[in-house]
């Protein structure tokens, strides 16, 4: 808007030091831009649809019967924050370094950080575009999300998945008694990126595949799922008692424990 009176002969509208309108005459191509009122006491243009192009000074310009006079106007574009680009999705083995990128646009100029949403809510990973992680962890693993800040709306949040590979440790494997005639239960459980895969043996001899029953419906099933595997005797006699060897496997290694089955 610019203020005006009677006094006035001539009126113009500039942005920079291009003419947009000269009193009710339009110069600028422009079709966003329009006149809105030239009156004894205002002379105002409008912008529809404002684009951040628009930002800068903006003149009226007035003549009087003695001289021209000026004000100037400085329009200033805010934009919501957005992430135009962000990493994809990621799966590395454990030991390598990891870069994340989040890059975003917005005016004023976005805050960009990335927080780690783990289970231990660690918070804040990086206060940057760039989150960098060497010697990556499996308890690094997980979802972490990057949120693009700015006053001018709500932040604009987007997530980035980070599968760390490892090789099978087994967590748990203890001696198990049983009587002869009785049910015995062997078990191993292994933590494994990607989840292990199980072989028990005697000595040198492997026990049945899993999900399959040797020796008929009294002898050994093997059950693997997940984490966990099982060596189940349906009738414990004599020659089932001694050492028995757990093997979990994944394509980064191997894990073994050694389980006792006692009378």
């Amino acid at each position: 808007r610019c203020t005006v009176d009677d006094r006035v002969t001539r009126v113009a509208w500039l942005n920079r030091s291009t003419i947009l309108y000269a009193g009710n005459d339009k110069w600028s191509i422009d079709n966003r831009v329009v006149i809105l009122s030239n009156t004894k006491t205002q002379y105002s243009i409008k912008i529809h649809n404002v684009d951040v192009y628009d930002e800068g000074p903006y003149t009226c310009s007035v003549q009087t019967d003695n001289h021209p006079k000026t004000s100037r106007v400085h329009l200033i574009v805010q934009v919501p924050p957005q992430i135009v680009n962000i990493s994809s999705d990621i799966t590395v083995n454990e030991g390598s370094s990891v870069t994340l990128m989040c890059l975003a646009f917005g005016r004023p100029e976005p805050t960009v950080t990335w927080r780690h949403l783990s289970g231990k809510g660690q918070g804040f990973a990086s206060e940057d575009e760039y989150l960098e992680i060497t010697g990556i962890t499996r308890e690094q693993s997980g979802e972490y999300e990057c949120s693009a800040v700015n006053d001018v709306a709500v932040p604009d949040v987007r997530k980035v998945k980070v599968t760390v590979n490892y090789p099978p440790y087994i967590s748990h494997a203890k001696n198990t008694g049983a009587s002869v005639g009785q049910k015995g239960i062997l078990q191993c459980e292994a933590s494994a990126v990607p989840v292990a895969e199980f072989q028990w043996f005697k000595e040198d001899t492997r026990q049945g595949e899993a999900g399959e029953e040797a020796n008929g419906p009294e002898g050994v099933r093997i059950e693997s799922k997940g984490r966990l595997s099982t060596l189940t005797f349906f009738n414990v006699s004599e020659k089932d008692y001694g050492n028995y060897t757990c093997v979990a496997t994944n394509k980064l290694g191997n894990s073994n424990a050694s389980i006792i089955l006692y009378g």
